[in-house]
């Protein structure tokens, strides 16, 4: 692999284990209309698929060719 697609990879890498950490530990949405409170319970299931994606880009610009 040539070092502009590893570099590229590399980036990718990191914006999605950036992005998915974000989306992990972003508040929940709530609102509140009078006395009622409505939350929206937060899944998490998509920033872990989001992490590992990322992960798996570092580690494949990680990887030494010949």
């Amino acid at each position: 692999m040539n070092k502009t697609a590893k570099t590229i990879l590399l980036i990718i890498g990191l914006i999605l284990v950036g992005y998915g950490i974000y989306i992990l530990i972003e508040p929940e949405t709530q609102i509140s209309i009078g006395d009622v409170d409505l939350v929206k319970a937060q899944d998490n299931t998509n920033s872990y698929i989001t992490i590992v994606i990322g992960i798996v880009a570092i580690a494949l610009a990680s990887v030494r060719g010949k």
